[in-house]
């Protein structure tokens, strides 16, 4: 696995929230609902993005944003109007002072807004739990990403634009599924671009060093590692290694061995229905105790309060 495949492997939405937006100006949205992840394709009109922390911005149709939370956001036609609904977790929509909205703005399937044919048309897609994306690709994310259609080019849009208003069986796994693979892409091309920052274990995999060692626990995570037996594999001497892997990665050989063991006991906890015992074999601890109690340093819940909150 390369190391962009690695990054990206994990988006796995399980009915997530989507809807069609359409607005006629003035128009302004409030959204409050912690998700994890939330994506915005423009199809008509223009629209603005804006984060409580940091500069918004100006979408047209065909651009895309990736907001990542839980912090709260506001979409509307112009900086300047205030919203007039607020999401809330759970997809609960009010009015800003509290009262529900009570389906008053529902236009349809999966559609929410003015009039069908507002001036503005917005696809937005929001994985609820975190535990629908690895944390490690929410960390390597900035709290708002955007692509603009000038650089972005992806055939899959024109899948969910059609998709979303359809009302037949199985319709929500293939939302699902489309929903992943359109941020699949849309990571793909931001990670790509000259400025991209990606995280350090991502760009040390370049370094014939470190990458080395980075490749030998991502391969093989429940094998007993070392510093010393990772420089001895990478050819260096084990201060050597230490000292360059901490520089190039942020954090020590150890620290980054139990970060990557702990997320792939996470993500297991997820999509299997393996034991906590089998998992910690899996991962590279010797019992379900171990494992238990270094993810519960690690997450704040156990292994299985995870399992329960993610299933």
């Amino acid at each position: 696995m390369d190391a962009l495949a690695g990054l990206l492997d994990g988006p796995r939405a399980r009915g997530a929230f989507m809807i069609r937006a359409c607005f006629d100006p003035p128009w302004g949205v409030r959204i409050e609902d912690h998700a994890p992840l939330m994506v915005m394709l423009v199809v008509r009109g223009d629209a603005w993005i804006m984060p409580d922390d940091g500069e918004g911005v100006r979408l047209t149709a065909g651009d895309l944003a990736i907001a990542r939370g839980p912090d709260p956001y506001t979409c509307a036609d112009d900086p300047r109007t205030a919203p007039q609904a607020l999401i809330l977790p759970g997809g609960e929509c009010r009015y800003p002072d509290g009262r529900s909205l009570n389906g008053s703005m529902d236009l349809g399937v999966r559609t929410w807004g003015d009039r069908l044919d507002g001036s503005t048309v917005l696809l937005i897609g929001t994985y609820l739990m975190r535990g629908e994306i690895r944390g490690r690709l929410l960390d390597a994310l900035p709290p708002l990403l955007t692509l603009g259609s000038d650089v972005w080019e992806c055939p899959l849009t024109s899948l969910p634009t059609g998709e979303i208003v359809r009302d037949e069986p199985g319709q929500e796994v293939v939302l699902d599924r489309l929903l992943d693979l359109l941020v699949i892409a849309a990571l793909r091309a931001w990670f790509a671009r000259p400025d991209a920052e990606p995280p350090g274990w991502y760009r040390a995999l370049a370094d014939p060093v470190v990458g080395r060692a980075l490749r030998l626990i991502q391969d093989d995570p429940a094998h007993p590692w070392t510093v010393a037996e990772l420089a001895a594999k990478a050819g260096v001497s084990r201060a050597a290694l230490a000292r360059r892997f901490t520089e190039l990665v942020g954090r020590p050989p150890m620290a980054h061995l139990t970060g990557w063991r702990l997320a792939l006991a996470a993500d297991r906890l997820r999509d299997t229905d393996d034991t906590i015992a089998v998992i910690a074999r899996q991962v590279g601890y010797g019992s379900a105790f171990a494992l238990s109690n270094a993810f519960k340093r690690e997450y704040g819940v156990s292994p299985q309060e995870h399992r329960t909150r993610v299933g």
